[in-house]
């Protein structure tokens, strides 16, 4: 198993990585083609169920790119499941305590780190990799990253970096407005969201962990990049589609 997504992280160089909700395999392999260089698949809001995760990792990591998956709240054994389906990373919402956090890390790593199930199946012909030497790499070369989208979990964002077995944490900017704002609006660019910002890319840098975060737009996604955050991914596939339809449509129209 290369260690394409951890070594980058752990080089702290910038991997934009595309969006992904819709339940067709056939989109994530057609974004790791256009160049991201990753596919996160998303299980929260998006519409991919486990079966639709599963089917995707294959084309995109035929392609050469990781598969990040963003299980759904609190759903910790699905952690284990992308994995063993072949899964690079995996981002974990809603982490709002260091119990949370450690139930993440507990279902994502095995011993001694922590207690994940063993049957990689699909991983180790994914990777290519004989079961023993899977076994050997995985801890290291699996990233977990602990979403920070709340009041309660900018508050710990020390601790939560700190609980062995998180890899990283993974911004949400809109959840983190809203918290941030006790509801009133949805604003990633309020000023009390950029400086909790980098205020997160600085504490993960200084735990020696890694720092991504969503990006609503490309001007976003250079900002962040630009204070160091290492897995950036940008708007979504519905994004995608909607902004190359106009695009053709105009230039057909003469627009």
């Amino acid at each position: 198993m290369a260690p394409t997504l951890a070594g980058r992280l752990a080089r702290r160089e910038t991997s934009f990585a595309a969006w992904c909700g819709f339940p067709e395999p056939l989109v994530g392999e057609a974004c790791a083609r256009a160049g991201f260089d990753a596919v996160v698949l998303d299980m929260q809001h998006g519409q991919i169920d486990t079966a639709a995760a599963v089917r995707a990792v294959l084309p995109i990591r035929a392609v050469g790119k990781p598969v990040v998956v963003r299980i759904p709240v609190g759903a910790y054994e699905t952690a284990s499941r992308m994995l063993d389906a072949g899964a690079e990373a995996i981002i974990a919402p809603m982490i709002n305590s260091v119990a949370d956090a450690r139930a993440f890390a507990a279902a994502a790593k095995y011993l001694p780190v922590g207690g994940r199930s063993w049957g990689p199946t699909r991983a180790v012909q994914v990777f290519g990799l004989a079961a023993p030497d899977y076994l050997a790499r995985a801890n290291a070369e699996t990233v977990t990253l602990a979403m920070i989208e709340t009041r309660a979990a900018l508050a710990l964002t020390d601790e939560i970096l700190a609980v062995d077995g998180i890899d990283g944490v993974f911004l949400g900017p809109s959840d983190l407005s809203l918290s941030l704002s006790d509801g009133a609006a949805v604003d990633v660019d309020s000023p009390e969201t950029v400086a909790a910002i980098s205020r997160v890319a600085a504490a993960a840098h200084a735990a020696g962990k890694a720092a991504a975060i969503y990006a609503t737009t490309p001007a976003h996604a250079r900002r962040y990049a630009a204070l160091g955050f290492g897995l950036v991914s940008i708007a979504s596939d519905g994004g995608y589609l909607t902004a190359g339809a106009r695009l053709m449509l105009d230039a057909a129209r003469g627009g």
